[in-house]
């Protein structure tokens, strides 16, 4: 067994090497750029070696710095982890040369399947069902367009070293077959220093679903059970399970015997995924990809199965066989990941990049786990991905699990920048979602018109109104610590107060009641248990025997209460000035609708007009790139552009100024 290994790789999935690792006694060398010198992957490490500046290309895709890296800590194998070099048959060649041991595959696996073009080209030779398409590389946009309508709209346009999302465009014309030749292109160069693009048929309707396989350098090759991951964004998954809502016991059969088969075929060892696109109507699945790394997903497997796949993998690695046979495979309970981004749902779920003021992450237990690589303090950065973390939830079956999602969703404290919770806590309300009605279209179908306020999850008024009045409460009786009784010795009669909740003002009384206090909304008394201490940012506790974990920010003289994905603002007040406060003048917001702000922090590629120029509707304006994607801004209304003030290659701010219309 080895005795230190390097992580070639950064943020959660170099933490999650890392602890199972330091389980298996082995020590650890981590890598890092200038823009994550003090990260958590660096600070859990026994030893750190710096690669070079922040972007990628000049610090985790350098395959020599990191073979140098290896010799210099003395580290007998690397880990690449997902991403980066995780695919790169060069770079397992170079640590072969080296003498040094490739946590995955082989190169020849790499090379076979890790190509999307040259993957399917060997699966149809095998005899897999593969989508209908054009395997061969699209020269310019022109040639993109004769390829789509030979084929038929929808297509999709995919970059042949993609993965994550990145290089993907799915057109429905020709225009969107030519704009997306052209992004995809640009992506592809920028993520993977390879531009080349394939095209092939949209499915409809289809759900995605992959196998998880192991395999050993002694010919023993199982599968795991399936992972579901068809809810997706931009062909980014958000949410994944594992079982699948939709297999039945001789499909799970079927696709595993059949991923298994594709493995062996290219004498795979290691973990890997074969990914497939399955048909929601006809039950057909069709080879998408095989992904020859561990995937981002693998924890849900890990939770239905008992199995630590990073230490499976560095066991074969290191020459051991699979410790299990396909009968001993047992698939247990539910298991599910919600993916927390550093991105506003809001605003079309662009980036956020900045500081965590505050993190706090809900607690682990049996029930919950957190796949994390950052840390109250830390930075979001803009060179890479914009993961915050991975938040995993088991339970005997499958609603379970869902509930337990909701719970800790509420439970996750992140103040400095925007984040996706709120959008994961409606998917998690959607019935469609809670019945697995799911597709790769479901996020497209349910927010037709984008995420906004009011898709998040109804909430009942009566636990925030509640909760207002017992912080308010607490507060007001300069009360340390909330324990048993309603608000200590200093509360002895009930109190008035008025709680103002989204602009509804609500008369409520507080009384001390046995075990705890009692809040009378509209007449009704509503029992209240907790043991919230002034400070704290959250507030747990029962209501009505109902536990609750509400997010509470104060703000002056008001509170920011955050619970089921929503943010209300609530004001909680004497009577008298709660009649006063009726009477104050209302503010209106500047109008800033004459000028197209930068939704996101990121570099401004281009600017498409200039001044003077008529627009219509639609027409681009402008490109941001933030997170190495491709943001195209169009005109929303038809217009004249009065002035522009930013230039490409500047750095923009989000809401800052690019161009003011006449």
């Amino acid at each position: 067994m080895f005795t230190k290994i390097l992580i070639a790789n950064r943020g959660e999935i170099a933490c999650r090497v890392i602890k199972t690792a330091k389980k298996m006694g082995i020590k650890t060398v981590a890598v890092y750029s200038d823009a994550d010198k003090d990260a958590l992957h660096v600070q859990m490490a026994d030893e750190a070696v710096h690669l070079g500046p922040p972007p990628s290309a000049q610090s985790y895709l350098l395959a020599d710095k990191i073979v140098e890296a290896c010799q210099k800590t003395g580290a007998q194998a690397v880990h690449p982890g997902y991403g980066f070099l995780s695919e790169k048959r060069e770079f397992q060649e170079k640590l072969a040369a080296a003498g040094i041991a490739f946590i995955g595959p082989d190169g020849h696996a790499i090379f076979c399947m890790g190509d999307k073009i040259e993957s399917k080209k060997l699966a149809r030779q095998a005899g897999v069902n593969t989508v209908p398409g054009h395997m061969d590389v699209i020269t310019d946009a022109e040639h993109a367009v004769k390829i789509a309508g030979e084929i038929g709209y929808p297509v999709m346009i995919k970059a042949s070293a993609g993965g994550g999302g990145k290089g993907m465009r799915l057109a429905w014309n020709e225009a969107e077959a030519r704009e997306g030749f052209v992004s995809a292109t640009n992506e592809a160069k920028s993520s993977f220093a390879d531009d080349r693009v394939f095209i092939e048929k949209f499915i409809e309707q289809p759900r995605h679903i992959e196998i998880q396989v192991l395999a050993d350098s002694f010919g023993n090759t199982i599968y795991l059970g399936e992972r579901e991951c068809s809810i997706q964004r931009r062909h980014q998954k958000v949410i994944e399970e594992a079982p699948s809502p939709f297999l039945s016991p001789e499909m799970r059969k079927a696709m595993g015997e059949q991923a298994c088969a594709l493995a062996k075929s290219v004498q795979y060892k290691s973990a890997g995924t074969v990914e497939f696109i399955v048909g929601g109507a006809t039950g057909e699945f069709y080879f998408l990809e095989m992904n020859t790394r561990l995937q981002v997903e693998h924890p849900v497997t890990e939770m239905i199965t008992g199995l630590d796949l990073v230490e499976l993998m560095i066991k074969v690695a290191a020459g051991e066989k699979l410790p299990i046979t396909q009968e001993q495979v047992k698939l247990n309970g539910w298991a599910m990941e919600a993916r927390v981004y550093a991105e506003d749902p809001f605003r079309n779920f662009l980036p956020s990049t900045g500081r965590l003021t505050r993190y706090q992450p809900p607690a682990e237990s049996p029930q919950v786990r957190v796949d994390t690589g950052v840390y109250e303090g830390g930075e979001i950065s803009m060179f890479y991905d914009p993961m915050i973390a991975k938040l995993i939830t088991y339970g005997p079956t499958r609603d379970a699990a869902i509930n337990h999602m909701r719970d800790a969703l509420d439970a996750y404290y992140i103040r400095g920048l925007s984040h996706n919770i709120p959008f994961l806590a409606s998917l998690m309300s959607k019935d469609r979602f809670v019945k697995g009605n799911i597709t790769t279209n479901f996020i497209a179908e349910e927010y037709a018109n984008g995420f906004h306020a009011n898709d998040l999850p109804a909430d009942d008024p009566t636990v925030l109104i509640a909760v207002a009045a017992a912080v308010k409460a607490a507060i007001s009786a300069r009360n340390i610590k909330v324990s048993g009784q309603f608000p200590g010795h200093e509360m002895k009669v009930p109190v008035q107060w008025t709680v103002v909740l989204n602009g509804q003002y609500h008369d409520v009384e507080t009384r001390p009641a046995e075990g705890g206090f009692a809040v009378v909304i509209g007449g009704e008394a509503v029992s209240v248990k907790t043991d919230w201490q002034i400070g704290q940012p959250l507030f747990r506790g029962t209501i009505e025997g109902r536990n609750v974990c509400v997010q509470v920010d104060r703000d002056g003289v008001s509170y920011t209460l955050a619970h089921a994905g929503s943010r209300v603002k609530a004001i909680v007040l004497t009577r008298q000035a709660a009649i006063l406060n009726k009477l104050m003048p209302f503010k209106a917001p500047p109008d800033m609708s004459k000028y197209l702000l930068s939704p996101m922090p990121g570099l401004l590629r281009a600017v498409e007009v200039v001044e003077g120029q008529e627009v219509k509707a639609g027409e681009a304006l402008a490109v941001v790139e933030a997170m190495k994607m491709e943001n195209i801004l169009k005109a929303e209304r038809d217009g004249t552009i009065g002035k522009i003030h930013a230039q490409p290659g500047e750095s923009l701010a989000v809401d800052q100024k690019i161009i003011e219309f006449a």
